[in-house]
């Protein structure tokens, strides 16, 4: 009898550890997310993104925070870049009178020459002020103030996701092409901008309970959403990474504000939500990580996400609060995901590519 159960156990652990690819590949990563690692999401948006190339060197970075890295140290890849980018190009500038000199489909690539290019040098007057975000204009101050590109400089993170980009006249390009302005517009940083992106998604049920289906017979899926105050435009409820901050820290404090509004909350509310987020927010999937397709972004400075997945699949996690938006939102609400959907910056791509992984309806 013995002999019969180790076999069977013996038999068992091998198609295991067969499957065992299989299965990570479906289910995808869960671990948290320090906005330092070089390893690819759990999945690309194919069609919209290429992934960097990373080498066996890259492995030597590790998921440390900035103040554990090594002086010098470059980020390598390991992220997405888009092939293209539209929004980063529209004419008018947000949050300003400001307008763009016009970049054609066919002029965004550096590797394409234009002899007339001559893009507007705009920096908002917010950031000009100097708050603790933003860098100062290093261009005043001579080459002794010029930050270290590429790498981990102090409490500020200079690397990017989709590689080691170029410094050209003394700042950085942006890795997509050419925006038609040059500057910072109203970003904080020279080079990438660090935000994180929580996508957080339920089934639409019924009156009854039970899961709503498309045509096809593909639950139908809910997403939070948050309307922006500045523009109005519908979107994922994330925020600006914080120095020394990991992902999921800021994703976990983003979403409190923006969708619960936690910091009006009472103490008493305050100790539910947190007690609910530190459950919900431990457990994720990496869905994007790379540079993002932002109206704000500039010749010298764009975006760069870590969008991760949290599905409340049974309605016992955020689904049971009441949403309430936050200071940087007029709005917020679940809204279904639809590919008709007009979201900010490149959060459609984001959701489309949580609603295969669910085998939802888009």
């Amino acid at each position: 009898m013995l002999k019969n159960f180790l076999d069977t156990f013996l038999l068992m652990k091998s198609r295991f550890v067969r499957l065992l690819p299989q299965v990570s590949k479906l289910f995808g990563s869960s671990t948290p997310v320090d906005i330092h690692s070089t390893q690819p999401p759990a999945r690309t948006l194919s069609g919209f993104f290429f992934k960097s190339s990373t080498s066996k060197e890259d492995s030597r970075e590790t998921q440390s925070l900035p103040g554990d890295a090594v002086d010098g140290e470059e980020h390598t890849g390991g992220g997405n870049i888009m092939k293209t980018h539209v929004k980063a190009r529209c004419q008018a500038y947000p949050r300003s009178e400001t307008n763009r000199q016009l970049v054609p489909d066919d002029k965004v690539s550096w590797s394409v020459p234009w002899e007339a290019y001559s893009p507007v040098d705009f920096t908002s007057d917010s950031v000009k002020a100097k708050p603790v975000w933003a860098d100062e204009d290093f261009r005043e101050q001579g080459n002794d103030a010029c930050p270290k590109w590429n790498k981990l400089d102090g409490k500020i993170n200079r690397r990017s996701f989709t590689g080691k980009y170029e410094i050209v006249d003394g700042v950085p390009r942006n890795p997509v092409g050419r925006t038609g302005m040059r500057g910072r517009g109203c970003l904080g940083r020279w080079g990438p901008n660090h935000a994180a992106d929580p996508i957080v998604t339920r089934f639409q049920r019924d009156k009854k309970g039970e899961v709503v289906k498309d045509s096809q017979g593909r639950p139908i899926l809910e997403f939070i959403a948050i309307q922006r105050r500045d523009n109005g435009e519908w979107a994922i409820p994330g925020g600006m990474v914080d120095k020394e901050e990991v992902v999921t820290q800021t994703i976990r404090r983003e979403f409190g504000e923006e969708a619960l509004n936690s910091l009006e909350a009472s103490e008493e509310e305050k100790k539910k939500i947190n007690a609910t987020l530190d459950t919900f927010f431990q457990m994720g999937i990496e869905m994007y990580r790379g540079y993002v397709d932002d109206p704000r972004n500039t010749d010298n400075a764009w975006m760069e996400t870590v969008a991760m997945m949290f599905h409340d699949s049974d309605g016992s996690g955020v689904a049971q609060f009441k949403l309430n938006a936050g200071d940087d939102a007029v709005g917020v609400k679940w809204l279904p995901l639809s590919k008709d959907l007009k979201l900010y910056a490149s959060h459609s791509n984001f959701l489309q590519s949580a609603a295969e992984k669910l085998g939802a309806s888009w």
